[in-house]
């Protein structure tokens, strides 16, 4: 037998492998991402000395295209079902033989460090379909070309790509469908949470302006300019696989509810179902544009804002927590930018108002004891966790909002929010720095949590087992939690409740 081989004789198949990977762009999640983490089961193996009715067996009792034969645990042969189409059928083979007579020895494998590119490039140029991955001389598992197909299949790139291709609701919400895999897959490639949060929020984008464009397909255009805005998360570049839909839409002053009603309500209803649909649940506090209030023209906008901003009650508060976090997704940008410029030219002079917001933020306070330590959850459904969202995530978005509104920022992501408010001299650039630091470590906590959850099976939550940290990873936390709760105290000082 053959020491390296072709496990398959359709040079067709190699082909469909170049031609899922078309450039550069979509090449980089390949690049970036180690190999074992498109392991996602044990290997199957089967005794050196298996026959080949053995492994046919096998093969289909556990739904799988190969067979690694191992001998005092090493690996020694591989066996796939194209070698028992073409040299055991075919040829006619007794079953009883032993496998070894048909498989590929001393099979070509990697390291589960490499990056998955190099899985594609091995397969591509020596025409084979499997690459069995080792952690030095142990048996890992296998990666094949289905693998990294499906792998580029949910690559930023190809999925933006395909959602403007897609003609049906259903074509769409099977895309919606694949998010978590996306993240799973950059939470994989150590991909930065910056990143992460501005690739799932671009799918999220791209699936709105679709499910805009088939409903104006069918309505016609929109009597009136109009423009669809991202709120919260997802306005600030900021969502994760677990997200519900923020959004709401600026309509042109010449909007007339009786001419133009049904028409709108049409559409926002069409867009946020099939959002819904697509993964993104319902805001529970119906902050939606299929809410009517929040689908209204500019002057009413600007009179919310007024209000607000001028009474700041509990409720107003809320509510600015959500829309002041506004990015426009598709339509006339004018509008929310008239919007945007209107309301921030006047916020900084508000001193009652930032007092106001200030002392809101106070309510979400780092989970610190008096001894600096981090205090899990002592009772209820997520006792022994700490909440990443509530308690970490949210005070430094609020922290960002507050200099925001104080310097009059048009920046609506978080870290670009610190970072500008540091060059206004808003805040120390050693302190912007920490508060920057502080947010990546969190969010990337979040984010790995949650993939931890999904591969798990489990719904993926906010709730993080501090059993599941690293002594340094702890450290680090405790850390991001102090500096959080140091410039807590610095705003709160500098807008004291006594303003209120």
């Amino acid at each position: 037998m053959s020491t390296m081989r072709s496990d398959h004789a359709a040079p067709p198949d190699a082909m469909a492998l170049h031609d899922s990977v078309q450039g550069p762009a979509e090449n980089a999640s390949l690049l970036g991402m180690p190999l074992h983490a498109l392991v996602l089961r044990s290997p199957i193996t089967l005794p050196w000395n298996a026959s080949v009715r053995d492994v046919a067996r096998t093969l289909r009792d556990h739904s799988v295209s190969s067979i690694l034969l191992m001998q005092e645990g090493r690996l020694m042969g591989l066996v796939t079902d194209r070698d028992l189409r073409n040299r055991v059928v075919v040829e006619g083979l007794d079953l009883s033989r032993p496998a070894a007579d048909i498989a590929t020895l001393n099979p070509i494998t990697l390291d589960q460090r490499s990056p998955a590119f190099e899985a594609l490039l091995l397969m591509t140029r020596h025409n084979i379909h499997h690459v069995p991955v080792m952690e030095g001389q142990r048996l890992v598992g296998m990666v094949t070309a289905t693998d990294l197909i499906r792998q580029q299949s949910t690559s930023p790139v190809y999925l933006t790509r395909d959602i403007h291709r897609q003609t049906t609701l259903e074509g769409l919400v099977g895309i919606g469908q694949q998010v978590r895999a996306l993240q799973n897959q950059l939470s994989a490639a150590n991909t930065s949470a910056f990143l992460t949060g501005h690739i799932i929020t671009a799918i999220t984008d791209a699936l709105t302006c679709r499910l805009i464009g088939l409903t104006e397909a069918e309505l016609g255009p929109p009597p009136v300019p109009c423009v669809w805005v991202a709120a919260g998360s997802q306005g600030r570049c900021e969502q994760t696989a677990k997200s519900d839909q923020d959004n709401c839409m600026v309509l042109d002053d010449a909007y007339e509810p009786s001419l133009h009603g049904d028409y709108f309500k049409t559409l926002a209803h069409r867009v946020c179902d099939g959002l819904a649909a697509c993964g993104y649940v319902h805001c529970p506090g119906e902050m939606m544009a299929m809410n009517d209030t929040w689908r209204q023209p500019l002057h009413v906008w600007r009179r919310y804002f007024q209000r607000w901003t001028e009474t700041p009650e509990p409720k107003a508060l809320m509510l600015i927590t959500v829309f002041f976090d506004l990015r426009a997704v598709h339509g006339e940008f004018a509008l929310l930018q008239a919007l945007r410029q209107d309301v921030l030219a006047h916020t900084p002079q508000k001193s009652l108002f930032l007092a106001h917001v200030v002392n809101n933020a106070q309510k979400q306070r780092p989970p610190l004891n008096w001894f600096g330590q981090i205090a899990s959850s002592h009772s209820g459904a997520h006792a022994g966790t700490v909440d990443l969202k509530n308690h970490a995530i949210t005070p430094i978005v609020d922290l960002a909002r507050i200099c925001a509104l104080e310097g009059g920022l048009l920046e609506v992501n978080t870290r670009d929010r610190i970072e500008k408010a540091s060059k206004l001299g808003e805040m120390s650039e050693s302190s912007s720095r920490d508060l920057r630091d502080a947010f990546e470590f969190v969010s990337r906590l979040r984010i790995a949590h949650q993939t931890h959850c999904m591969r798990r099976g489990i719904e993926p939550d906010n709730h993080l087992h501090l059993q599941e940290l690293s002594n340094f990873e702890r450290e680090h936390l405790r850390d991001a939690l102090s500096v959080i709760q140091s410039l807590q105290d610095v705003w709160s000082q500098r807008y004291p409740s006594g303003l209120l």
